[in-house]
């Protein structure tokens, strides 16, 4: 995310037109990762995210991110996602080779009305951090992080998430 709010409609007092200063250097963001998981056996959906100021993601930490994943997650692993470089590196490909029960899936080639993590990222942007005109990355970050953890406790957002990518939730989620 960069430090340019995204604009919304907002109200004001009549006659006075409402002002988002912007402080921040354009060049400063805050890169995220995210998953959004499944637990057929627990019946949950869950949000495991990442966050790096002022920098991107690369296979290296798309391939750390995947490790912190599966120290979370138990059992058979299945990760499915955009075709983005990142995603099939030689670092992304020793996770998958240290892990027999990872297997990485990827989406048909542009398709992000099929990937739930982008109905999240709409979300993120357009509703819980829009008019935000934070001053820097650092402070953009601090807002992300409570904002994503707040996200991560909302089954019905996520539900709608999952929803809106029009995949099929197993049984026990529905």
């Amino acid at each position: 995310m960069m430090l340019c709010p995204l604009v919304r409609r907002t109200l004001a007092p009549k006659g006075q037109t409402p002002k988002l200063l912007v402080r921040g250097r354009h060049r400063q963001k805050v890169s995220i990762i995210a998953a959004l998981t499944l637990s057929p056996i627990r019946r949950q959906l869950g949000l495991y995210f990442r966050t790096i100021v002022n920098g991107s993601f690369n296979g290296a930490s798309v391939a750390a991110f995947l490790r912190q994943l599966l120290r979370h997650i138990r059992g058979r692993t299945i990760v499915v996602w955009d075709r983005w470089n990142g995603h099939r590196g030689p670092d992304v490909r020793a996770v998958e080779a240290d892990h027999p029960r990872l297997k990485l899936e990827s989406l048909p080639p542009y398709a992000p009305q099929l990937n739930p993590v982008e109905h999240l990222w709409s979300h993120l942007k357009w509703a819980t951090l829009c008019n935000f005109a934070p001053a820097d990355s650092e402070e953009l970050n601090q807002a992300i992080d409570p904002a994503m953890r707040k996200t991560a406790k909302q089954r019905s957002l996520l539900l709608g998430c999952w929803r809106g990518a029009k995949l099929p939730l197993p049984r026990c989620l529905c």
